[in-house]
């Protein structure tokens, strides 16, 4: 379990009782989830805070119900911009984000129609496989920044699927919250020619 202050548990709880009560009218996680929220989303979400130093720059891709990008906003601080093409849940997000003292942009749009500044970290968590979203990544981000998906059990495939056309540097590593899960890092990428 991710050790938070004091302030920032009441935040997250401020979140998850905001994300219960909207995801009565609205898809935000399954509806069987919401009883295991902490561990299922938020402790899986708040596992890439202790990876991010304090004040760099987030993207987060496919935001949905605000995971991982809207919780780390709430752990870390720093400034976090949430792609979500979902109007919707841009009304969560941004409600979400004002409620909990977020610093957040959130932009409604596709993810390849999005322009955002480029970020020094890129997030994303059961959106698409990893070739996939590096291609969406790599406009986003800083030459210098780090790419950190939250993926299942298959990560190893994805990433040897991904390094036939992808040069990269990457680690695996172990999910603290999903015994098969894991935590892709990629940095240093592009396409092979």
């Amino acid at each position: 379990m991710t050790t938070v202050s004091r302030e920032t548990h009441a935040r997250l709880e401020r979140f998850a009782d905001l994300l219960a009560q909207w995801n009565t009218k609205i898809n935000l996680v399954s509806p069987r989830d919401v009883a295991s929220l902490w561990p299922r989303h938020i402790e899986d979400s708040l596992q890439l805070a202790e990876l991010i130093p304090a004040g760099a720059t987030i993207t987060d891709l496919g935001s949905g119900g605000g995971f991982p990008g809207l919780i780390l906003a709430i752990a870390t601080d720093n400034p976090v911009t949430l792609i979500e093409s979902d109007q919707r849940k841009c009304a969560f997000l941004r409600e979400a984000a004002r409620i909990c003292g977020a610093k957040v942009t959130v932009i409604p749009k596709r993810i390849e129609a999005a322009f955002p500044p480029p970020a020094d970290i890129i997030t994303a968590r059961a959106l698409a496989p990893l070739n996939k979203l590096l291609n969406w990544a790599r406009p986003l981000l800083r030459e210098d920044g780090v790419c950190l998906f939250l993926k299942g059990q298959k990560a190893p495939e994805e990433l040897t699927e991904a390094s036939r056309d992808w040069h990269m540097t990457s680690t695996i590593l172990p999910s603290r919250t999903d015994g098969g899960g894991a935590i892709i890092k990629v940095s240093d990428f592009k396409r092979v020619v």
